[in-house]
C-alpha cells in the first residue's frame, strides 16, 4: 500500500556523540548490521509504503548524496549552516509539499511493528497536530531512562518536565504550519504550539528500539536485530 504522505529523513546532523566514527564519514552511513543506517531508515519507509522520500544533508553531506544517487530519494541541502530539525524540516517543505509530514531520524534501529506504519494507522488529522512514536522510558536501550513526555488516558502529550514517561523514538507526524520560526530552530516550540492546543498525542511502538546515536549503540543494535531473527525464525 502507497501513502501520499512524504517522509523526511533528518541526515544533516554532525553526529558528535560517535566520536571518532563520524570525522570522515557521516553518521547515516555508518553500517549496523551490514546496512548503513540511513538505509535502514529508507527500508522501513518503504515497508510502510511511504515512496516520496527527503532527506537533508549538510556535514559530509556529498557522501550521502553519492550513497542515495539513483534511490529516488530527493536531496534538501543545508550548505550554508544547519539548520537543526525544525529549520531543516522547513527547509525541506517545497520538496515535501504543503500537507502533514512524516519524519524519522536516522540514527535508530527498529524491530517489531513497522513504527511508520503505526503511526500511520493511528494519524487523524481532524485531533492531531503533531502525533509521536513513544516507548515507556523504562523499555528503551541504549537510554538511561530519560522521559520526553507524558501521555493521558486519551493519548495526548505533554512535556515531562522530570515526570516518568515515555521516550520520543524520532519518528512523528508533524502538520507544516507548526513551523513559525526563521533559520535554524528545534522542533521544541513547534511542538509546544500544538501541545498548548492539545492537538499532539502519542502512541506506542509495538516492539524494541536501539539508539545508535553512540559508538556502544551499534553493537547493541546489532545484538538487538540478532534476537529479533531468532525469534522469528
Amino acid at each position: 500500500m502507497t501513502h501520499d504522505l512524504p517522509l523526511m529523513l533528518f541526515a544533516a546532523g554532525f553526529g558528535t556523540r560517535m566520536g571518532t566514527l563520524t570525522a570522515t564519514r557521516p553518521k547515516p552511513l555508518i553500517p549496523v548490521a551490514g546496512k548503513a543506517l540511513i538505509d535502514h531508515a529508507r527500508d522501513i519507509g518503504l515497508a510502510a509504503g511511504l515512496t516520496r522520500q527527503v532527506a537533508n544533508l549538510h556535514y559530509l553531506g556529498d557522501q550521502i548524496a553519492d550513497h542515495l544517487e539513483g534511490s529516488g530519494v530527493a536531496l534538501s541541502w543545508e550548505r550554508n549552516q544547519i539548520l537543526d530539525t525544525g529549520g531543516g524540516l522547513k527547509a525541506a517543505l517545497p520538496l515535501l509539499g504543503p500537507g502533514p509530514v512524516v519524519t524519522l531520524n536516522t540514527d535508530a534501529v527498529w524491530t517489531g511493528e513497522n513504527p511508520l506504519a503505526r503511526l500511520l494507522s493511528a494519524w487523524d488529522p481532524a485531533l492531531m497536530d503533531v502525533l509521536f512514536l513513544l516507548l515507556p522510558a523504562e523499555k528503551a536501550r541504549s537510554q538511561t531512562g530519560r522521559s520526553d513526555f507524558v501521555m493521558d488516558d486519551q493519548a495526548r502529550v505533554t512535556w515531562a518536565k522530570g515526570r516518568q514517561g515515555q521516550l520520543y523514538l524520532g519518528a512523528q507526524i508533524i502538520q507544516p504550519h507548526l513551523l513559525l520560526e526563521e533559520g535554524a530552530f528545534s522542533l521544541h516550540a513547534p511542538w509546544s504550539r500544538a501541545m498548548e492546543r492539545g492537538r499532539a498525542y502519542g502512541v506506542i511502538h509495538r516492539g524494541d528500539w536501539c539508539d545508535v546515536g553512540h559508538p556502544a549503540g551499534i553493537a547493541e543494535a546489532e545484538a538487538m536485530l540478532r534476537r529479533a531473527d531468532v525469534s522469528s525464525g
